[in-house]
């Protein structure tokens, strides 16, 4: 008979892998968005209402779902923060080290997992968070000899934040185990908006939007179309596996950010880039391969 635990399993696998390739590389179109004169939270507050949007018109019940269960709008504070906060990293910070800094957010995820969803720590596990962890440090750790603090700018820290509150999301869409009311995609989505505009007209040095113009507005459109459907692989993925899984393998988010900003000239490929990202893709792999 043939085993097929893994098969059963490739479905959110393949969703996971194709979320943390629109996030590894979102990071182009929010700077050509900011080339423009839209600022990264400005341009998180008009994507993401556009994508309630779209999730409103696809899923009727999910106002009535989000308006009943409190644990969804945790899920809206959790998603607002991390995306307000990697998407504005990810565009005036280092790319490479934001996006290592969002992913030592396995740790987070093994103790939150733990606490709210009682979940076993397998030694596997903390193989892979080992190996995922060990190589965000190879990678960012500054050559000079430096601290890693004295080696990250302010702004290199959001993805510290973003990481952590990402873990909280996973948390939380495991635990609401909602698949099919769009509840939890609107919740996101309103996550985003509702954290990024204040932000967006309380901090002085955020510009306001520039005038109306077909390339910002179509860059917001169709990132807006692009975002709707990798949060439905995300919920997907998260529903159906452990969180701790999901987080691990979502670290491939990180070799896509870094090819990507190796291919378009914005990173330099050094001995410790390459030793620490064979040490996630490592942990990557043995969450896709874990039965």
């Amino acid at each position: 008979m043939t085993d097929t635990r893994f098969h059963a399993g490739r479905g959110p696998v393949l969703a996971l892998l194709a979320n943390a390739m629109v996030w590894g590389i979102s990071w182009w179109p929010l700077r050509q968005l900011q080339a423009l004169g839209l600022h990264p939270l400005w341009a998180t507050a008009l994507i993401f209402g556009l994508c309630a949007t779209l999730i409103s018109l696809r899923w009727r019940g999910a106002w009535p779902a989000l308006l009943r269960r409190p644990l969804l709008w945790g899920i809206a504070v959790a998603a607002g923060i991390n995306n307000a906060c990697f998407n504005w990293g990810v565009t005036e910070g280092d790319v490479v080290k934001v996006v290592l800094l969002f992913y030592l957010m396995p740790l987070w995820t093994v103790l939150l997992a733990r606490w709210v969803l009682h979940e076993h720590v397998s030694p596997e596990g903390l193989v892979r968070v080992a190996l995922s962890v060990g190589g965000a440090v190879l990678v960012l750790w500054p050559q000079q000899g430096r601290s890693l603090l004295e080696g990250t700018r302010p702004v290199d820290l959001l993805g510290l934040l973003a990481g952590f509150f990402f873990a909280v999301n996973n948390i939380l869409l495991r635990k609401a185990n909602d698949r099919d009311s769009g509840a939890p995609g609107l919740a996101m989505f309103l996550g985003g908006l509702a954290v990024a505009l204040p932000l967006a007209l309380s901090l002085p040095d955020v510009p306001r939007p520039p005038a109306l113009a077909p390339g910002w507005l179509a860059g917001c459109a169709a990132l807006a179309g692009v975002y709707v459907v990798s949060n439905v692989a995300l919920q997907y993925a998260a529903t159906r596996m452990p969180a701790n899984a999901t987080s691990v393998l979502m670290i491939t988010e990180v070799l896509w950010a870094s090819a990507s900003a190796l291919l378009l000239g914005a990173g330099t490929l050094t001995p410790a880039l390459a030793l620490g990202g064979a040490l996630i893709l490592g942990s990557a792999l043995l969450a896709a391969l874990r039965p």
